[in-house]
């Protein structure tokens, strides 16, 4: 049988014993009014109390327990809505993400912009688009393309070896464009475009190493014209080395009389 918390008779009495009166309700006369004066005072301080507590509540109206309990009440719906519901915070599927990443959509690949090639370190190009299958064709393309120039527009003499790039071996684009040309410098200084009309080659003299099935050595003659602050013609000779060590086509690897 459940305990009864309640005070009983004796109890309460012994509680309005101990209750502490002002004077003047002491003084009261008659029995009668001193209980109805106690009564009243009673009342009053309960009043009192109850106006006390309630502006408490109002200046603090949170308990640092009652805070507790809010805190953790609102971690367990961020944790539940994390594990319930991942899409209302933003969050996808790991696999969605890695997916996203490394299949991007055919139309951002079409708009990406391509990268510029620098002008410092040039790159060999796919030798898909020309004919490497002779050694004096590719000796007068080279040519051709390496004397023609055009300062204005070219920026620096590493555009002319980029045009002739498909028809060198790596080694020699790298060594042209890291050195300046002396035939540039002077184009320059004469405010001058250069264009090649005929080249002529034919196979280098004694004073060359002979011919072997990977590596020829051709002398071109270039006939080059320039339009400037004066105009003017000129011969150049060039003696250029040719490998075909992979056996994929000839490439100049070599030039002399720059």
């Amino acid at each position: 049988m459940p305990k009864n918390d309640d005070p009983t008779p004796e109890e309460w009495r012994e509680i309005l014993a101990s209750f502490s009166y002002p004077e003047e309700v002491k003084k009261t006369k008659g029995r009668r009014g001193r209980r109805e004066a106690k009564r009243e005072y009673r009342e009053g301080v309960r009043r009192h109390t109850k106006e006390w507590v309630r502006e408490e509540r109002r200046r603090d109206p949170i308990r640092p327990a009652g805070a507790l309990v809010v805190v953790l009440l609102i971690l367990g719906l961020g944790v539940g809505a994390r594990l319930l519901w991942p899409s209302l915070l933003g969050e996808g599927h790991t696999g969605d993400r890695v997916t996203a990443t490394a299949s991007p959509s055919p139309g951002a690949q079409k708009e990406g912009p391509a990268a510029a090639p620098s002008n410092s370190s040039p790159s060999p190009s796919s030798s898909a688009a020309v004919d490497l299958s002779k050694p004096d064709h590719v000796a007068e393309e080279a040519v051709r393309l390496y004397l023609t120039r055009n300062p204005p527009e070219d920026g620096d003499h590493t555009a002319s070896v980029l045009r002739a790039e498909p028809y060198m071996t790596p080694s020699l684009v790298e060594n042209l464009a890291g050195h300046t040309d002396r035939g540039w410098l002077k184009l320059v200084s004469r405010g001058g475009v250069a264009t090649v009309g005929a080249v002529k080659v034919k196979p280098a003299g004694t004073d060359l190493p002979v011919d072997t099935p990977v590596r020829v050595w051709r002398t071109t003659t270039a006939k080059v014209d320039v339009e400037g602050y004066e105009d003017y013609s000129e011969t150049t000779v060039l003696h250029v080395e040719l490998t075909n060590g992979d056996g994929d086509g000839w490439r100049v690897s070599r030039i002399l009389g720059l």
